[in-house]
This record gives structure tokens, C-alpha cells and sequence, in this order.
């Protein structure tokens, strides 16, 4: 009985660890860094997957008014920064600094919380404790890469102060919407802004030249990405619905910790090799 209930937060940390992996795979490895369109690409596949749930009653999704989404425009904006700057960064860092990085936005989102309730917040010393080592890790990383990339770490920075403020601004908003309600606005929202700027930005006209365009490993990666993407949507609305916010944050924690536990850096060089060889066998095919 006790194991049963541990099944949903199982099931959350092997999905984000084949996520995050399966991402990284896609962009660094097969080094498609145009994120206007992965992370469009993934949003579409998510909000296409959840309107047809919602349909089919697999979850509970309800009319979205045009003052709900309206009022939830500025949160999707922080969405869209944070998944393109997310993949940017994502794409130049090794997932354990990555992580690490992200662990701050914790500490963007204390502060904003704690400015906008200064009077109504008491300020726990293990909580400040905890937040200043997460932001003394953070500003220690990059003596601790042998290979400092500035413009990562500049990704990484906007990611963790979008992730940060939409944080923030999910606790401080309250909203009648669900989280699947709240997902479906933000993924139709990004799919808008991202397709517009794909072609300013030059990723349109990059991703047509992409060598490995027609391969199919590069199509099973992006497949992968979306479908994983979606079922991480499902498995952490389960998780929250039945645990508390301190147990959900406890099991973000195990799935950030797992992949070094696992040691998948090696998996990932061994599959890199496999898919360049797998891509330049698709190329001498066509020629």
C-alpha cells in the first residue's frame, strides 16, 4: 500500500529524466539549436494532446473565459521566456550545471514573494539558509566549468529569472484556472509568439539547411520530446493533486539528483555516437 503511493512520484522523475535527456540529445548532440522551433514544435504537440484529452474527457478541462486568459497573458509571456532561454542554455551546458542554475530560480521567486508580502511573511532562518547556498552555488559554477561559455550562462540567467517570476506569479495570482487550463494558454500563447519570431530570428531559414533534417533519428527525437513533454503535464498535475507542496518539491529534488546517480553523461556519448553514425548512413543512402 505504502509503495502504491509513491507510484505517481516514480512515474514524475522518470519522465523528467527522459524529458530533460531527450532534449539535450536533440539539441546537443544533434545540435538542432533553433528553439523558436523545437520548443514551438513541443507546445503545439502539447496543446494539440491536451485540447483532444480535455475532448475525450481523459482530463478535466473547462471553457476558458476571454477575461481568464487575458489575465493569464503575463504569466504566458514569462512562459515563452523561459522555455526559449531554457533551451538555449540547455543546448551549451552540461545537465548538472544546467540544473544547478535552475535550482535558482527558487531564489528569484523568494524574493519576489517576499517583496510583494513583506508585511504578511515571516522569514524562516533554515529557508533564507537554504535560498543563499542555492545562489552561492549558482554564482560558484562557472569557476567549476573548465569550459566557460558567457552566452550559456546569460541563457541560463533569463531562464531562472522567468522560471522565477512565473513562480511568483502563480503564487500570487489567484486564478480560477486549473493547471491544465493554465498549460493549454501558455502552450497556444508560445506556439503565436514563437512562430512569428522564427523567421526574424533566422531559425526558419537555419533549420532548412540542418544536415540531419530528413533523418529519422532527428524525427524520433522531436517525436520523443513532444510526447514527453505532454506526459510530464499529466504526471505532475497527478503528483500535485494528491502530495503537498513541500512532498512535490521533495520529488523535484529526486529527479534533479537521479541522472547524476545514473550517470546517463555516458549513455549520452554512447547514443551521440550511434546517431551521427545512423545520420551519415541515411546521407550516403540518399546520395
Amino acid at each position: 500500500m505504502q509503495c502504491r503511493r509513491h507510484i505517481p512520484g516514480f512515474a514524475f522523475s522518470l519522465v523528467f529524466v527522459l524529458s530533460y535527456f531527450t532534449n539535450k540529445f536533440v539539441l546537443s548532440v544533434l545540435k538542432f539549436t533553433y528553439p523558436t522551433l523545437f520548443q514551438g514544435w513541443q507546445t503545439f504537440i502539447g496543446a494539440v494532446l491536451l485540447l483532444l484529452s480535455g475532448k475525450l474527457g481523459w482530463v478535466e478541462m473547462s471553457f476558458i473565459t476571454r477575461s481568464s486568459a487575458l489575465s493569464w497573458l503575463p504569466a504566458s509571456l514569462l512562459f515563452v521566456g523561459n522555455i526559449y532561454a531554457g533551451s538555449r542554455a540547455l543546448s551549451r551546458l552540461d545537465i548538472p550545471f544546467f540544473f544547478t542554475l535552475q535550482n535558482s530560480s527558487h531564489v528569484v521567486t523568494y524574493v519576489i514573494t517576499t517583496a510583494l508580502h513583506r508585511e504578511k511573511h515571516k522569514t524562516h532562518r533554515l529557508k533564507t539558509i537554504s535560498i543563499g547556498l542555492m545562489l552561492l552555488s549558482a554564482v560558484n559554477l562557472p569557476l567549476c566549468d573548465p569550459q566557460v561559455d558567457p552566452s550559456a550562462y546569460l541563457w541560463a540567467v533569463c531562464h531562472l529569472l522567468c522560471a522565477g517570476a512565473y513562480k511568483a506569479f502563480e503564487f500570487h495570482k489567484s486564478s480560477n484556472l486549473s493547471d491544465c487550463e493554465q498549460y493549454c494558454i501558455n502552450c497556444l500563447f508560445s506556439v503565436l509568439v514563437l512562430a512569428l519570431a522564427a523567421h526574424p530570428t533566422g531559425d526558419l531559414t537555419g533549420a532548412l539547411e540542418f544536415p540531419a533534417l530528413y533523418s529519422g533519428v532527428f524525427h524520433c527525437g522531436c517525436g520523443a520530446s513532444a510526447l514527453l513533454g505532454f506526459l510530464l503535464l499529466l504526471v505532475t498535475v497527478k503528483l500535485k493533486r494528491g502530495l503537498s507542496r513541500e512532498h512535490v518539491g521533495i520529488w523535484f529534488f529526486i529527479s534533479k539528483v537521479a541522472p547524476f546517480s545514473f550517470r546517463l553523461s555516458s549513455f549520452l556519448r554512447t547514443t551521440a555516437t550511434c546517431a551521427k553514425a545512423g545520420c551519415l548512413e541515411e546521407k550516403e543512402v540518399a546520395h
